[in-house]
């Protein structure tokens, strides 16, 4: 097992930065990750808002055409942080990383606003490679504040969690308006100027509140370790081997299953994933890959029905709800603010709740939490079923009928997503930290693929909504009866840590 581990983390050489504690108990480290995560998620979310509304009802796209490119496209996006974890893990660090993935993210952004299809899809790309460069190492970066064993790791998630949504948040209300008063490029700047304002953020106080963090490629200090002695030369190796056997076999079953070249893609790189890290560890680490593993595969049915948000729910808002402020009609896209808004109200009642329990011995595990979050999501989606009957019958609905869905899933969110980040940053092993961390956006991606796929069905069950909605109760509260079953068997994969 390797005993190397960032320097950020240890006692040893320790910068006393990272154990202020004057942002609410946490370093201000946090904040610094909180500002920038927020304006990246600006950007991402501001975009998104605007995107399925643009292809139906500016380039006047199908809606199961629309569904499908909406949800290839965010799947890609959550698909190349397992690439860019492992580049950052093995070559540049978190720090250069996320500085390389912010510049082309922004460049994305004022591609799509030039608006004409080749920069509309060059746009898209440039948004993808970006991310995979950005988004698991933020992530990342933040589990590396903490010292193992600190009771404040899952609440300073919950708080960096509100920082993404208070980008997510405000997103939809500027890019929105802007598209609807001025036009769609102007929306899609403002979320490329978004992107912008979080990398001079970044490069403002990073030497400042994060002195070490993401600095070196763990494959640079784990070579100096091999070297002095602390690690084999085996364990600072990349298991090259297991990933090359890995990635064919993915590929070769998504050939069997027909999945087409996205589903190849999936297969290359899940499979190489699993190849390194199950082919490189053994033991105690291997059984926590194999748990992160299992949770992951929980992740996706979350999201799968969660991120309809940004799809069949957001089309729901622009046919069947009543969007009418008095002399006003309110965007559809303002609906996409709901959430994120719930999640700024709820996420310190969450902190608090589980830094509380934590010091009373009693928090639940971090596989207890995820079970929660599947019931509450699948009574969200009771709720908006329920509210798609009056649809189906051709009115206009309230605006209530989503408001209620979206407070539940919030709160399912709250018990599976920031907690989840946590879990990754504390049960990876030390190596691997950020390819899992990528492999834990690979869940996302594999949920937005299937999301978008779903969403598609609504074009051919325009008349039963409530029939359609009634799919994602089913899953989420399946999967959470199955994930209470198997609790036990996650604990002892992850009796080494506290997870």
């Amino acid at each position: 097992m390797s005993t190397l581990i960032d320097v950020a983390a240890t006692t040893i050489d320790r910068p006393p930065m990272l154990d202020d504690r004057r942002l609410f108990g946490h370093p201000r480290g946090l904040g610094l990750l909180f500002a920038v995560e927020m304006w990246e998620r600006f950007s991402f979310y501001g975009m998104r808002a605007l995107l399925i509304l643009y292809l139906v009802n500016y380039l006047h796209w199908g809606v199961a055409n629309a569904a499908r490119l909406y949800g290839t496209y965010t799947s890609l996006v959550y698909l190349t942080p397992l690439i860019g974890g492992y580049i950052a893990d093995r070559f540049i660090g978190t720090r250069r990383s996320l500085v390389i993935g912010g510049v082309i993210i922004a460049l994305g952004h004022f591609s799509l606003s030039l608006q004409s299809m080749p920069t509309f899809y060059l746009g898209l790309a440039l948004i993808i490679i970006g991310t995979g460069f950005f988004k698991p190492n933020v992530s990342t970066m933040v589990g590396q504040i903490y010292l193992p064993g600190d009771e404040r790791r899952d609440a300073g998630f919950t708080i960096f969690y509100m920082g993404i949504n208070l980008g997510a948040a405000l997103a939809p209300l500027v890019c929105g308006s802007l598209a609807q008063e001025l036009g769609w490029h102007y929306g899609f700047a403002a979320a490329g100027v978004g992107m912008i304002l979080g990398l001079i953020t970044y490069l403002w106080g990073v030497n400042r509140y994060l002195p070490g963090i993401g600095a070196v490629a763990r494959r640079d200090r784990n070579y100096r370790a091999a070297v002095a002695g602390d690690i084999s030369m085996e364990e600072y190796k990349a298991p090259v081997l297991p990933a090359v056997v890995g990635a064919i076999l993915g590929v070769l079953l998504a050939m069997l299953l027909h999945g087409g070249w996205m589903g190849g893609f999936f297969g290359l790189t899940v499979g190489a994933m699993l190849g390194m890290t199950l082919g490189g560890t053994h033991g105690e680490e291997r059984k926590r890959v194999v748990a992160i593993c299992i949770v992951i595969v929980f992740v996706i049915f979350f999201w799968m029905a969660a991120e309809q948000t940004g799809s069949s729910m957001s089309l729901f808002a622009d046919k069947h709800t009543r969007r009418q402020l008095g002399h006003l009609t309110l965007p559809a896209s303002f609906f996409q603010s709901i959430n994120p808004i719930f999640i700024l109200l709820l996420a310190p009642m969450f902190a608090w709740v589980w830094t509380r329990l934590g010091t009373l011995g009693r928090s639940p595990s971090t596989a207890l939490k995820m079970t929660f979050g599947l019931m509450l999501l699948g009574l969200g989606f009771v709720v908006l079923s329920f509210g798609a009957r009056y649809a189906d019958t051709g009115m206009k609905v309230s605006p209530w009928w989503l408001v209620g869905a979206y407070f539940l899933q919030t709160c399912g969110e709250l018990c599976i997503s920031p907690v989840g980040l946590s879990y990754v940053t504390k049960v990876a092993p030390t190596r691997f930290a950020s390819l899992l961390m990528g492999a834990w956006f690979l869940g996302n991606a594999a949920a937005n693929w299937l999301a978008g796929n779903f969403a598609a069905l609504t074009e051919t069950m325009a008349n039963n909504e409530a029939r359609f909605f009634a799919i994602f109760v089913a899953t989420s509260f399946g999967m959470a009866i199955l994930g209470l079953m198997i609790v036990p068997f996650l604990k002892w994969l992850t009796c080494t840590v506290d997870a």
